[in-house]
């Protein structure tokens, strides 16, 4: 395919021993095969344990609740690469088919900087802005009835 880079993926299979013996697939891109990219395009900053400490302590301060949950991160960002492959025996009767990669996947040098531009979009859209300090913390700013500006 003209402008599309061919790249090998595979399947992951694990058994999380939770108690239930849950069953894991992941289907994963040969990563280290998509050439060199410039570092802007692979980067994804890590927020730092002070700052989570310092987000905890902004939360308890201020009688905030602190929500965590766990996202399939990479199926939710778009593939910035031009990458295609071909379909392999896990398909069925799909067997040696093109398919071109349009979600970030794991293993391709893009996917976690896709991911964060992905998660910032998003954050941005609820009215939350990044902090100053570490741009992994976001906050949101608003007013109390009294007319003062405060984050939450």
């Amino acid at each position: 395919m003209p402008g599309y880079t061919e790249i090998g993926c595979h399947m992951v299979f694990d058994i999380k021993i939770d108690g239930k013996f849950t069953r894991k697939a992941r289907f994963v891109t040969n990563g280290h095969e998509t050439g060199n990219l410039p570092k802007h395009d692979t980067y994804a900053s890590v927020v730092s344990r002070d700052s989570v400490r310092i987000a905890f302590l902004y939360a308890s301060s201020n009688d905030l609740d602190i929500l965590a949950c766990d996202i399939n991160m990479y199926l939710n960002a778009p593939c910035t690469e031009k990458i295609w492959t071909e379909a392999g025996p896990e398909f069925g009767s799909d067997n040696g088919s093109v398919m071109i990669v349009k979600k970030a996947l794991y293993g391709l040098k893009s996917a976690g900087n896709s991911w964060a531009a992905t998660l910032t979009a998003t954050l941005a859209s609820m009215d939350l802005v990044r902090s100053r300090a570490n741009p992994n913390i976001h906050q949101r700013i608003s007013v109390d009835n009294n007319g003062n500006r405060y984050r939450e």
